[in-house]
């Protein structure tokens, strides 16, 4: 009797922690990502040299986490002052949240003229994603363009196309922010300038309740349920036989 008393302790013990540990396995092994950069040129005007520099600046949730430069210039394209991004994660909430910011944007490539800062975001959490561009003090050619634009508000000009707030829906669940994408016509050359690119989600699982400290606690609960079990064995144990 005592014997079964023991294994009956021993069973529940393990049932309850195998159940315990059960619950800390994640949904999905792979935890949610981001990154962020400031500045990719990648351009061909006509009669000139290929010109590719950038990604400047970046950054990654697996490390380096920010990024800054005190200015960028490349001559006959664009320039700018402080430029900074980063990319985050919360393990506790699986939020992932990019960001990336450039001061004092002067577009030289033909003349467009100029942008005091670009702000763009892009947020993950388990309700889905969300990405915005912020623009301030906009002068590009008498072009118009509101604070926070609608995502892909495109303007064409002779000689490129802009695209304002650009938001791309990723295969793998995520998100890309361009906070400003301007694309050369045929009349100027080809290739692409992207100012403020931020890229983020889906959501990593948060982490579950039994997961680190949470399972310390749980197995602790587990061993406090199973004394009152062993005393009880222990106690019949010392009980001294009749005479």
């Amino acid at each position: 009797m005592q014997m079964r008393l023991a294994r009956r302790g021993a069973a529940i013990g393990v049932a309850a922690a195998a159940a315990l540990l059960l619950g800390a396995t994640p949904a999905s092994a792979a935890p949610g990502d981001g990154s962020a950069y400031v500045a990719d040129v990648a351009v061909t005007l006509l009669g000139a040299p290929a010109v590719k520099v950038g990604p400047l600046a970046p950054s990654k949730t697996s490390g380096p986490t920010s990024a800054q430069l005190a200015s960028i210039n490349v001559p006959g394209i664009v320039s700018a002052g402080l430029v900074t991004s980063s990319a985050t994660r919360d393990d506790a909430t699986g939020v992932v949240h990019s960001k990336a910011t450039l001061a004092d944007v002067g577009l030289t490539l033909a003349g467009l003229g100029t942008i005091k800062a670009i702000n763009v975001d892009c947020d993950a959490s388990q309700a889905g994603i969300v990405g915005s561009t912020q623009l301030v003090d906009v002068k590009l050619l008498g072009v118009s363009v509101p604070v926070n634009p609608a995502p892909n508000t495109v303007i064409t000009l002779p000689l490129v196309t802009i695209t304002f707030n650009e938001q791309i829906d990723n295969a793998d669940g995520g998100k890309t922010v361009n906070g400003v994408h301007v694309k050369l016509n045929i009349l100027l050359g080809a290739g692409d300038v992207v100012l403020g690119s931020a890229t983020c989600g889906p959501a990593a699982p948060p982490i579950p309740l039994a997961s680190g400290a949470g399972l310390w606690i749980g197995l602790g609960i587990v061993g406090l349920a199973a004394i009152p079990v062993g005393i009880t064995v222990i106690r019949k144990r010392q009980r001294p036989a009749a005479v």
